[in-house]
């Protein structure tokens, strides 16, 4: 099987599945504990039946739209996904390429392996960054400022990870803090050796964007979480995330918001958009799918917010 023989999301997943070690591969596939909410994401929008109308002269449909200021091609762009340099040796840059040939957004995540001024030297496309309120202020206010100076057009901060998810596969995988690597996750990474090759002959993992200040999460073996524990802040406020707004002064979302209270608050402090997100059911499982909150919190806040919805 090759990207020449993948005609839908499914086809995708078995392939990395076929090339990525299990234990690389369900640390991107899996949920929380029992992945109930995982599971949800997917069944909400099976479980919505379309009704189409007939003779409507559709002709050519635009799918173009306009988020962030900024018109793309699809109603769809790419979500911020920490640690790139794990599934593919290019990173974030193969996905900022591809979401520029597609027109249409790149999100980058704090825990890239690619800085902000990389991506934005290679890619004249539509870019996003994704945020956490650190504890060290000056980490947070470097992240907003270099963005603004690369010229990204709009930052979401992630309001819904204060701590890092119970992922049991992991656990099983050995996938853990620090590695314990059963004998099967082992034979994994011996029997895909193109993906062992392609890793050790590149550029070595960091989390390039905090690489010059903090020395957590330059080792995978044990840093990245160490990283998520000391420095994101859980005791984040509404007054935190003002903050954010107003430093960025530009086109902003909240993730994570999940109930139409949130949503409204969202317009007072001051975002122009949020993004109705679980986390991809990575972190709290039991929680309701964003496809089951979208119609309740539209009619609760109208025209005054951009919604931008993950899942599926």
């Amino acid at each position: 099987m090759n990207l020449k023989n993948c005609y839908n999301f499914n086809d995708f997943r078995k392939l990395a599945k076929k090339r990525i070690p299990s234990p690389i591969f369900h640390y991107i596939d899996g949920g929380a504990d029992d992945e109930q909410t995982l599971r949800r994401n997917t069944e909400s929008f099976n479980d919505c039946d379309l009704i189409p109308n007939i003779l409507a002269s559709v002709g050519k449909p635009d799918l173009s739209t306009t988020i962030f200021g900024k018109k793309i091609n699809m109603p769809i762009f790419l979500s911020p996904t920490a640690m790139q340099r794990l599934y593919h040796h290019e990173g974030d840059k193969a996905s900022a390429r591809a979401a520029e040939k597609f027109g249409t957004f790149y999100s980058m995540s704090t825990m890239a392996n690619n800085t902000i001024e990389e991506i934005a030297e290679i890619s004249s496309g539509p870019k996003l960054f994704q945020l956490y309120v650190h504890k060290d202020q000056s980490i947070t206010d470097d992240l907003i400022d270099r963005c603004r100076v690369s010229g990204f057009d709009g930052m979401c901060l992630t309001v819904d990870t204060l701590v890092a998810g119970n992922r049991e596969k992991d656990h099983r995988t050995g996938f853990t803090t620090p590695p314990k690597l059963t004998l099967k996750s082992l034979m994994s990474f011996a029997m895909r050796p193109e993906w062992v090759f392609n890793y050790f002959t590149h550029k070595k993992f960091e989390l390039s964007n905090v690489k010059n200040k903090t020395d957590k999460g330059t080792n995978i073996s044990k840093s990245v979480i160490e990283y998520i524990n000391e420095q994101y802040d859980p005791a984040m406020n509404w007054k935190d995330a003002e903050y954010c707004v107003k430093r960025w002064n530009g086109p902003f979302a909240l993730k994570g918001v999940m109930s139409v209270e949130d949503a409204k608050r969202a317009i007072d402090i001051g975002c122009t958009a949020i993004m109705i997100s679980n986390h991809g059911g990575r972190q709290l499982d039991g929680s309701r799918s964003p496809f089951d909150q979208v119609n309740a919190i539209r009619e609760a806040v109208g025209d005054k917010l951009e919604i931008i919805l993950d899942g599926g």
